[in-house]
């Protein structure tokens, strides 16, 4: 299990780095303050409270009903990872604004029955809040869709995102418009290919007039293709020197550990477990 983490740990590490171009940052940590501090925020937090929360449901729902605790809690051990450095503001998709929604309301609730103590951290979210499904733009891409042409990876080959983008659901009118109320799967194409190009969506349009959506698709997909290029690129180079990742990788759980381990310690002082 051990080493299976740390291969996992590795692969993730890799995708951090190939995006961050400034300073080093730390990576995500295995860093047992997280587990012992989800365990006290768990006990903080009413069963129906989880079970409400809309990612359950819809999760659940998908394994006709047998969820397992572990999925049920995992909102609570993300409230753990923020909590444990005291955050102040965490990026998230619109996806996770609910489950921000959970690590403010612990915070405050941990607060309120122990003196001020944790910061009420800040959602900060993107211009483009949520990636639609290709199959389905109706819902968001997610990595764990069953349908294997419902989302684009980093990793996905040249071929392998055109064939995806030609897929990709659209409607039978043939003009590139921008409107998801009523043409989400091509106001979906237009989201995606101003988010790789830094163009507005007003932009990539006027620049679409008189394009089919058939031939739009494909340039998306090529637009996709050059961003993701250097991305690959630099991932795949960082994969072959596991050395260099492994060694990250230790600094950076000491890092966090060291910043971790004094909140946990008050915790407990405070909860009366020390």
């Amino acid at each position: 299990m051990a080493l299976l983490a740390m291969r996992k740990a590795r692969g993730c590490w890799s995708f951090i780095r190939a995006f961050h171009k400034g300073p080093e940052p730390a990576p995500a940590p295995q860093v047992s303050e997280h587990t012992q501090l989800n365990w006290i925020l768990t006990c903080m937090v009413r069963l129906p409270r989880l079970q409400h929360l809309h990612q359950w449901k819809a999760k659940t729902a998908k394994q006709k009903h047998d969820g397992t605790v572990g999925l049920l809690t995992y909102p609570v051990l993300q409230a753990a990872d923020v909590l444990s450095y005291k955050s102040t503001h965490v990026p998230v998709g619109e996806d996770q604004i609910q489950h921000m929604e959970l690590v403010q309301d612990l915070a405050q609730g941990f607060n309120k029955k122990y003196g001020e103590f944790f910061p009420v951290p800040k959602s900060i979210l993107t211009s483009m809040k949520k990636v639609k499904s290709l199959r389905d733009p109706s819902s968001k891409m997610s990595k764990s869709d069953p349908d294997k042409l419902a989302t684009i990876r980093i990793t996905d080959s040249p071929e392998e995102i055109v064939q995806k983008f030609r897929k990709a659901v659209t409607d039978f009118t043939s003009e590139v418009t921008y409107d998801p109320a009523s043409r989400e799967g091509v106001s979906n194409m237009v989201s995606i290919h101003a988010a790789v190009t830094g163009l507005t969506t007003e932009e990539v349009v006027r620049r679409s007039t008189g394009m089919d959506t058939a031939r739009y698709k494909l340039v998306v997909a090529d637009a996709v293709i050059e961003k993701f290029a250097p991305i690959k690129n630099e991932i795949e180079k960082l994969k072959m020197d596991k050395e260099y990742l492994e060694k990250v990788l230790q600094a950076g759980s000491a890092k966090a550990k060291e910043l971790a381990h004094p909140v946990l310690q008050e915790v407990k002082k405070l909860v009366g477990i020390l």
